[in-house]
């Protein structure tokens, strides 16, 4: 039998999203539109997909496979750590992509990759600012990388280095989402980024004050647990602009590739239409907290 971590901070996340209930609305409805619009991009679906990495033993070129799913399922792709000739393989496929890029200690690296992201024609960059230090507290090594935290005035300038918006993943406190603000970021990642540390707070449970914080200046994406429809929708409801998928579609893309991602993603946005349309939350811009109980 499989241990029970108790702080275990995925297991947590999933017990969080089984905790919220919704009520039903379904006089006045409407059928529901999940199209949206991000950094002057139209897509179908708010259901993204992850700013996964390393993934050679998954299936062939597996960061391009992901990519055309995305394409397919009129979704916003992300990329995680690679190199510039895995990226322009990704771009390549016509798919929108946003390239996170690790919190290197070389700053000049890190100018060097948000260069070669506005060369692929990257819709967005950023930085997973959660990766910074190791399990003992030290500084990580990535890959054979080392890596170091980030200040405000470090964060600024990376945001300032290119025209296309600089998002901030790993943000899990109104405190960074405040710093994040204040160091011009364009966008915001609520994550515990698949719980790189025991007994973090669930995404959705910290996202209505990081909501405050952020007063509608910056979109604010959630990662970590989703898993469904359902999870997205709840995710959507309590306002996250959209959400990322990662490891429901692991399986998939091994077994199919391009094709298995896609389906994962439109049978998500499928059941997502299904909730919204029975509780009365017919486009992204009418989805309403209130119809969210916490038991």
């Amino acid at each position: 039998m499989k241990k029970i971590r108790q702080g275990d901070s995925n297991r947590l996340t999933r017990e969080y999203f089984d905790s919220l209930f919704l009520e039903m609305r379904h006089i006045d409805g409407r059928e529901p539109d999940t199209s949206f619009t991000l950094y002057g991009e139209k897509f179908d679906t708010p259901i993204m997909t992850a700013a996964l990495s390393h993934l050679e033993d998954i299936c062939e070129d597996a960061m391009a496979e992901i990519a055309k799913g995305a394409v397919k399922a009129g979704a916003v792709n992300w990329a995680g750590m690679g190199d510039e000739e895995e990226l322009q393989r990704i771009t390549r496929t016509g798919a929108k992509t946003i390239k996170i890029i690790k919190p290197y200690e070389d700053n000049n690296k890190i100018l060097d990759k948000i260069g070669q992201a506005k060369a692929c024609g990257a819709l967005a960059v950023g930085m997973d600012v959660d990766y910074a230090f190791g399990p003992a507290g030290e500084r990580a090594d990535v890959s054979g990388h080392a890596m170091a935290p980030k200040s405000v005035e470090e964060i600024r300038e990376f945001a300032s280095a290119s025209s296309l918006p600089f998002i901030i993943k790993g943000v899990l406190s109104e405190r960074d989402a405040y710093k994040a603000l204040c160091a011009g970021a364009g966008g915001i990642v609520v994550s515990h980024h698949h719980g790189i540390m025991d007994y973090a707070v669930p995404p959705l449970k910290v996202l209505p004050a990081i909501l405050k914080v952020v007063s509608g200046q910056i979109p604010v994406f959630v990662d970590c647990g989703i898993s469904s429809g359902m999870d997205a929708f709840k995710a959507l409801a309590l306002g996250a602009s959209a959400v990322c998928v990662g490891h429901a579609i692991m399986t998939p893309l091994k077994e199919q590739g391009a094709d298995g991602v896609c389906a994962v993603i439109k049978g998500m946005n499928d059941e997502l239409k299904g909730i919204m349309a029975k509780t009365g939350c017919y486009d992204l811009s009418h989805m309403d907290k209130t119809v969210v109980h916490k038991i």
